[in-house]
């Protein structure tokens, strides 16, 4: 087995990151990573049919998926190093975990009985989550590790569910002075009862994990010959409680218009005293930290292979996920380096 040195784990990251992958354009990194593993002894390392990059380390009976994701946001602001903080898209959100996962399988000294598998999974950021779909029937491990930024001391138990709304109407149009509503107003008016609704379900509700959150994601009007259209999309947030099939009955479409549900996935929590939970708190300890859990507002593969695998699982990473998706994304180097002598012991002593 190679040993991965310090400097080799942060030039791995930053090489990465360095490597545009928006959602759908993961090749050229999926190909990157898998080569580098290769390079450090994996027993295995390959792009799967879904496009997925995967290392395999040791042969036991017992499984570990680390699952993480090596899509990103879309964007691609300047890679740059200032100090000990790596700038990129994807230093957070979720290379920064991924790299982690990667240098760290590497590093340990596993059990004989334990067999490590590190995903890079594809279009985690789209509401497809093909990579993990696809890892779901290829996979069923003992235990699970999400790649997820939880800042190196904290332990993510779960996150929230999503529903998509495509709302949309077509008709003829009408004077502005006139008294029918305009595609605009139309748009607005199905809005403000999806905001009503959701103001009284979150009445007394203080817990942000416990709110029915929704935002308009994207809306547009225009004009075709004679008719005018609107077109938005909707993006609820979903707790514990609600199902997004609940919250798409809640909203038809009404007034002429037409409506499409997609990329429904329930909220997920998992078990906050599993195996897999204490042996982090106990890596995090011995590391000086004070372990935390964290429950996420967001959506993460967490949603689709947690109910289905049923198996111990928490989210886990260096980075601060108050950076996802921002245009001054990234990560501290440090951090990214303790993360990853967490995730090195987790591994030799589950």
């Amino acid at each position: 087995m190679s040993g991965v040195s310090d400097r080799k784990a942060e030039e791995l990251l930053r090489d990465l990151v360095a490597i545009p992958s928006p959602s759908r354009q993961e090749a050229e990194a999926a190909e990157f990573l898998t080569t580098w593993m290769a390079s450090k002894a994996y027993d295995e390392s390959f792009v799967d049919e879904a496009g997925n990059a995967v290392g395999i380390m040791g042969s036991g009976a017992r499984h570990i998926v680390l699952l993480g994701h090596i899509d990103t946001f879309a964007g691609f602001p300047p890679v740059r190093l200032a100090g000990r903080q790596l700038y990129g898209r994807g230093a957070v959100d979720a290379k920064g975990p991924l790299c982690a996962f990667a240098v760290a399988a590497s590093r340990a000294r596993l059990p004989d009985d334990l067999r490590v598998i590190v995903i890079g999974a594809v279009e985690e950021e789209a509401a497809t989550s093909r990579g993990a779909h696809y890892a779901l029937s290829q996979y069923q491990p003992d235990f699970c590790v999400i790649g997820e930024p939880s800042q190196w001391d904290r332990i993510t138990l779960g996150y929230k569910g999503r529903l998509l709304l495509d709302w949309r109407w077509e008709g003829g149009l009408a004077h502005s002075a006139g008294e029918a509503p305009s595609p605009a107003e139309r748009a607005l008016r199905y809005w403000r009862g999806i905001e009503s609704y959701c103001n009284d379900f979150n009445e007394g509700i203080s817990s942000l994990f416990a709110r029915l959150d929704a935002s308009i994601r994207d809306i547009n009007t225009w004009q075709e010959g004679v008719n005018g259209i609107a077109e938005m999309t909707i993006g609820f947030r979903l707790p514990p409680n609600v199902a997004p099939a609940q919250i798409a009955r809640e909203f038809p479409a009404g007034d002429g218009a037409a409506v499409r549900a997609r990329g429904a996935e329930c909220a997920f929590r998992g078990d906050k005293n599993s195996a897999l939970s204490r042996q982090f708190r106990r890596a995090i300890r011995a590391s000086c930290g004070v372990p935390r859990f964290v429950y996420k507002t967001g959506t993460s593969d967490m949603n689709i292979v947690g109910p289905r695998w049923d198996c111990p699982i928490v989210a886990y990473g260096p980075g601060d996920s108050a950076l996802d998706h921002t245009p001054d994304e990234h990560t501290n180097l440090d951090d990214y380096l303790r993360a990853i002598d967490i995730l090195k012991t987790v591994l030799e002593t589950i």
